[in-house]
């Protein structure tokens, strides 16, 4: 009997699995595919994350922050945003007195150093296929093709088309954008540079990650047939739309490779089901405007895992009510403000009505000069608050 079995070894169930191992749980963990291994030589992923310092403080509590190679690693100083030929909004570290918001990762290195670090006591199910699922008085046993097993709390960390969360019977409310988003690898001609920034147009947002070395990350919003057509496009072609359509400060680049996925939002209707609790996209995918969303599911680990830690600790039991009741109130509370503050960002940034163009320009302009209030915005894009 296992005292946790978590569904799902991406970056936010390795996470939970390395946290309550660490205090001493009884841990299964299944995961459908072996994690891919990615050599210090090897080419980028094109699935990167933004991790923001509160997630990087986390990271090096649980060990993993050290296994993570600093030739992949990009740190950024700056975050900006910017529309036509206004003054750009910027929220540096300097002014927040930090040495950096941030850095740019990719998600599979992330998730390698997790598993890197997993105690030797945590039972690794992978790859494995979840067979059934069901809950009794006092545990919950998963049906699998290598057998069944039980837990006293099972965790759903296995990502928006969650099959756990499907057994489970547990709904979710959202809806698919009316936009894509294209992910481009480039080669730059210069040292990548230490800032995202990310530039408003009628047709969607274009935005620059910094990787390592002279190389960076592109990131393009617009329709969905759009995107479909720019991604079936030959480097050579990318480039020049590319050219055409980002900012002359992008400079000369070229492209390695791309790829592109629907933009879509859900809420699950309930974190908490018995002894099944969810975490991570399996409770809540959001708008990848600003990218929060890896963001957003380790909190969900951090609060998650330091209740259970606690609740071990003391003796009692895993799947108390009381207990799981208190991470839903406050995961859910914090998830669906930064949902909802961004899709309001994404509405106002994405009209085209010319009223809303003179105000979100104008909003920049203010916003710039907002003193303690950006001072806060800046510190709560960072994790710092």
């Amino acid at each position: 009997m296992f005292d946790i079995a978590i569904v799902g070894g991406g970056m936010v169930g390795a996470a939970l699995a390395v946290a309550t191992a660490q205090a001493g749980m009884k841990v299964a963990l299944l995961e459908r595919q072996q994690p891919s291994l990615i050599a210090d030589d090897s080419g980028f992923d094109l699935r990167v994350s933004a991790i923001n310092r509160r997630s990087e403080a986390w990271l090096q509590q649980l060990g993993a922050w050290p296994l993570l190679s600093a030739n992949r690693l990009a740190p950024y100083t700056t975050l900006r945003a910017f529309e036509g030929n206004a003054a750009p909004l910027d929220f540096t570290a300097s002014e927040l007195g930090e040495g950096h918001l941030g850095h740019i990762i990719e998600n599979l290195h992330i998730q390698q150093a997790l598993w890197q670090q997993l105690p030797e006591t945590v039972e690794q199910f992978c790859p494995v296929q979840l067979l059934g699922y069901q809950q009794l008085h006092d545990y919950a046993c998963l049906q699998t093709d290598q057998g069944e097993i039980k837990a006293r709390l099972l965790i759903a960390a296995d990502g928006a088309q969650s099959q756990l969360k499907q057994l489970a019977g547990i709904g979710s409310q959202g809806w698919q954008y009316s936009q894509a988003c294209l992910l481009v690898h480039v080669n730059t001609s210069y040292d990548a540079l230490p800032m995202t920034w990310q530039q408003f147009t009628p047709q969607g947002p274009r935005a620059y990650l910094p990787l390592p070395g002279k190389q960076a990350s592109l990131v393009w919003y617009d329709d969905h047939l759009r995107i479909q057509q720019l991604a079936a496009l030959s480097p050579q072609q990318l480039e020049q739309q590319i050219k055409q359509h980002f900012p002359v400060v992008l400079g000369e680049f070229s492209v390695v490779k791309q790829g592109y996925f629907p933009l879509t939002r859900s809420h699950a209707n309930q974190y908490v089901k018995g002894r099944l609790v969810l975490a991570g996209d399996a409770a809540h995918t959001i708008n990848p405007l600003a990218g929060q969303g890896v963001n957003l599911g380790f909190a969900d680990a951090q609060c998650l895992s330091a209740l259970l830690i606690k609740q071990f600790a003391a003796g009692g039991d895993l799947a108390t009510p009381a207990l799981l009741a208190q991470y839903e109130s406050e995961r859910r509370k914090a998830n669906l403000l930064m949902m909802s503050a961004m899709d309001v960002f994404y509405q106002v940034f994405s009209s085209k009505l010319t009223p809303l163009v003179q105000l979100r320009r104008l909003g920049l302009q203010v916003a710039a000069k907002a003193g303690p209030l950006k001072t806060y915005v800046g510190k709560y894009a960072a994790g710092l608050a």
